[in-house]
């Protein structure tokens, strides 16, 4: 009995100083930054480039593309806009021109990093139209996979470099364009 009141007189003894010490063991709560800037966000677009057509129905060539589109941003990988883009005077066979027209609907995968450049990749999906002088128009499903970087210039405005593959699905044989652009992006 002797022990035992000297064991318990003991852990009494020592009991203040072990709940000292599980006390600074506690970690305080972590510093964390909370982030204020907002990912999402409405935006336009402007491309200008050139675009290499490929075309079994008559010769391949290039010629300028121009593009403009209203996107959205949902978060810092995922962003969607609808593009019209033109490309045209394509010298398709003597004293013959083609150009084409398509509006599609894209969706945009960006890898966010913490550099400068954001490399992405994306599909579209609407319509084309193909102006073939002296044969005829044509118009039919268009899908569009696209590939680029693009570079923040300032928190609202951001270079874009990429290439897009095109094709306008018409009877005959589809147009398929190869182009190669630059162009800017405005977020609001």
């Amino acid at each position: 009995m002797k022990i035992l009141k000297h064991i318990l007189l003991a852990s009494f003894a020592v009991f203040p100083f072990a709940a000292a010490a599980h006390a600074a063991d506690v970690d305080p709560a972590p510093n964390v930054a909370v982030d204020d800037t907002e990912v999402t966000s409405f935006y336009l677009r402007g491309d200008l480039g050139w675009s290499f057509l490929e075309w079994s129905g008559g010769d391949d060539d290039s010629a300028v593309s121009l593009g403009g589109g209203v996107g959205y941003q949902f978060n810092e990988n995922m962003r969607a806009d609808i593009t019209a883009d033109w490309a045209g005077d394509y010298n398709v066979a003597p004293g013959a021109d083609m150009s084409t027209t398509t509006v599609l609907g894209n969706l945009y995968f960006d890898w966010a990093n913490e550099s400068a450049f954001t490399p992405y990749v994306g599909a579209g999906l609407g319509y084309g139209w193909v102006d073939d002088a002296p044969s005829g128009d044509d118009s039919g499903l268009a899908y569009g996979l696209t590939a680029g970087v693009s570079m923040g210039l300032t928190d609202n405005i951001d270079l874009d470099v990429g290439y897009r593959f095109r094709d306008i699905m018409i009877s005959g044989s589809d147009p398929q364009e190869h182009v190669v652009s630059a162009g800017v992006r405005f977020n609001f």
